[in-house]
Order: C-alpha cells, then sequence, then structure tokens
C-alpha cells in the first residue's frame, strides 16, 4: 500500500465522538477533508463498493458523503424509519453496490435497496435483542447478526429463511466477520472470548451450518471487533484492554486439532445450548500496542494483507505493520474517541 501508485486508489477515513468525520491521505497521515457528522457519534463506517460514497452510521441516521467531492454535506440520508431505531450500529454493502445493511439496537437488521430512489428500506428482520454487528456472507446471500444475548442469527436472503444458534451463555456478540473465501465465521464477546465457527452448507440452496471449531481466550476484557485479512490467513481481535491481537489461522485450528476427540463431543452437543466449546489460550503472533493508547474500537487489514489499521479512544487511528508490530504512521487531529474506520486501497 506504500507505493506511489497505489496511493490514490487509497481510502480512509476515520470518525467518533467529536462529531466529525476524517478523511486522510494513508501513507502520509496528512488529514485532507474534514466533514461535519451533526447531532451524533459515529458508531460505524464503511465505503461502497464504487469507491464513490461513504456510509456512516450514527443515530437514528445513516449518512451518505460524497467521497470524491468537497461536499461538506451529506448527499442522502437514510432515516431508521417509524421512530424505532436508537443506534444504527453496523453498516455495509452487497459486492456490486445493489444494496446496504444496517443493523441496531432497536434490534432489528434491514436491507436498503440502493437502486431505488425510496430511501425507506425495503426488508426487516428483526431480532429479540439489540443488533451489536452484521456481517454479509461472501455468497452475498445471507446475513449473519449477532446481538447482546449471545445470539447468532442467519438470515437467508434467498428464501428468507433463518437459523439461530447460541455462541455462548451470558455474553453479548460485540463483532462477528467472515473470511473471503467464506470457510470461517469468528465472533467476539464481551468477555473478550473469540469463538471460531466452520461454515459449509450441504448445497448452495440451503442455509450456512456453522460448526463449532475453537473458544479462544483472545483478551482478558471486554473484545470489540474481529477481522480476517484478505489472504485469510490472520485474524485480528481488538480490546478493551488496549490491545489489538493477531492470530494465524493455521495455528489455531492446529490447536483444535490436538484434540480431535473433544472436538468431536463439542460438535455433537446441540448448538442451542451454548455449551460444548474446545476452549484453548494461544499466544499471537503479533500484539500491536503503543504506550499511551486506549480502547481499540475499529480495525482494518490492507488489501495486501501486510498492514492493519486500528482507531482508538484516545482519538488517534494508527497504521502498523503486521510483520514487525511497529507503527508506520499515526493519524490525529481528532479531539475525542475514535470508534470508526473506513479504509481501501487496492483492487
Amino acid at each position: 500500500m506504500g507505493t506511489d501508485s497505489a496511493t490514490e486508489q487509497v481510502i480512509l477515513a476515520t470518525g467518533g465522538y467529536d462529531h466529525t468525520i476524517r478523511f486522510w491521505q494513508a501513507h502520509s497521515g496528512i488529514c485532507q477533508r474534514t466533514v461535519q457528522h451533526a447531532d451524533s457519534q459515529v458508531n460505524a463506517l464503511d465505503i461502497t463498493p464504487d469507491r464513490q460514497l461513504l456510509a456512516a452510521a450514527g443515530y437514528q441516521h445513516v449518512r451518505m458523503y460524497d467521497i470524491n467531492s468537497n461536499n461538506p454535506s451529506p448527499v442522502i440520508n437514510y432515516e431508521g424509519g417509524q421512530g424505532a431505531t436508537r443506534n444504527f450500529t453496523a453498516v455495509g454493502f452487497q459486492e456490486e453496490g445493489r444494496f446496504m445493511f444496517t443493523g441496531g439496537d432497536d434490534c432489528y437488521a434491514k436491507i436498503w435497496d440502493l437502486r431505488s430512489k425510496n430511501v425507506q428500506c425495503q426488508r426487516i428482520f428483526q431480532a429479540n435483542h439489540p443488533v451489536n454487528t452484521v456481517c454479509l456472507h461472501p455468497n452475498q446471500g445471507e446475513l449473519f447478526i449477532g446481538d447482546q444475548n449471545g445470539l447468532i442469527h442467519v438470515w437467508d436472503l434467498r428464501t428468507d429463511h433463518n437459523e439461530q444458534l447460541v455462541a455462548d451463555v451470558d455474553i453479548s456478540i460485540q463483532h462477528l466477520h467472515i473470511n473471503s473465501e467464506g470457510e470461517y465465521l469468528a465472533v467476539v464477546d464481551n468477555k473478550g472470548n473469540c469463538y471460531i465457527y466452520s461454515l459449509h452448507s450441504e448445497n448452495e440452496s440451503r442455509t450456512s451450518q456453522p460448526q463449532r471449531k475453537l473458544k479462544l481466550l483472545a483478551h482478558k476484557i471486554y473484545a470489540l471487533k474481529c477481522k480476517f485479512s484478505p489472504d485469510s490467513q490472520l485474524l485480528v481481535t481488538t480490546s478493551a484492554d488496549s490491545t489489538a491481537k493477531i492470530w494465524r489461522i493455521t495455528e489455531l485450528l492446529g490447536i483444535k486439532n490436538q484434540n480431535e476427540t473433544q472436538q468431536e463431543w463439542s460438535n455433537s452437543v446441540q448448538s442451542q445450548t451454548g455449551k460444548g466449546w474446545y476452549t484453548q489460550e494461544a499466544m499471537p503472533l503479533v500484539e500491536l500496542k503503543e504506550e499511551g493508547q486506549r480502547w481499540v474500537w475499529d480495525v482494518a487489514f490492507s488489501a495486501d494483507s501486510q498492514y492493519v489499521l486500528t482507531a482508538h479512544s484516545d482519538s488517534h487511528a494508527r497504521l502498523w505493520s503486521v510483520s514487525t508490530g511497529e507503527v508506520k504512521r499515526e493519524y490525529s487531529g481528532h479531539q475525542k474517541a475514535l470508534t470508526a474506520l473506513a479504509f481501501r486501497d487496492g483492487s
């Protein structure tokens, strides 16, 4: 991501509690533009697949900003609807930009047709508890939804069928992510645990069937985010313990394979019980931590999986080398905690 030819393609945006969104020149750390995000903190950010718009999820709104102009105002506003939505907690896009998906603490996941002039949501999934995280399967047909009661909902958008499983008891699911091949699902909770599932379906017409692989004691306290690297070799987890930890997937699954008997027993236990995990502690490949940094609220890999960007409650974002664990760039300018970032480089 450090080459001059690539920098024109790089988009880095950050947002948080100072009600602003900043666009950065990623390789230099220079802030190129600041826009106001009135009325609310920024809970989540994502970039449309065509790289034209930035979506900012906040209180009662998702606002779209034009990335390639100096227009300081949002060009589209999506409202929660019916006065129900409080905070939008998650936002993302179908890979061809056909629809946007959101989650909120009103207990809903929603689908918004971006091809329609109507800015109202077209489809709604109701969970019984506030939704913290939503992720679209790479097959583009299933939404994975995590809520504050430890439930994972798999909503098949093709059939409207849904499945439900319990990650564990007495937890809140903070974030979930699926690797680019659609092979694994990672989930983190408010106790610092990371759960890894394998994903498979007997045929393309059936909803994915998550199978438990490993419960990892990733952090001692509150976990916040988990992301697979684009090459699916690494997993990063972040936490209120002020660290981001990078794990090698083959090493984690190798730990699991050392005790196949226990894992077979785990898979035989019904997923609705939240029991039967093979729990393991492990050493991360690298721990990302600078003196004085605080909660790590958001994280993203570079397209080549060689760098990680993090957003912190100390009002800074940081660019790290995966191989050395060193900070390569710091992005300073926000006045309050950073809670969200969006990053896009490469093709």
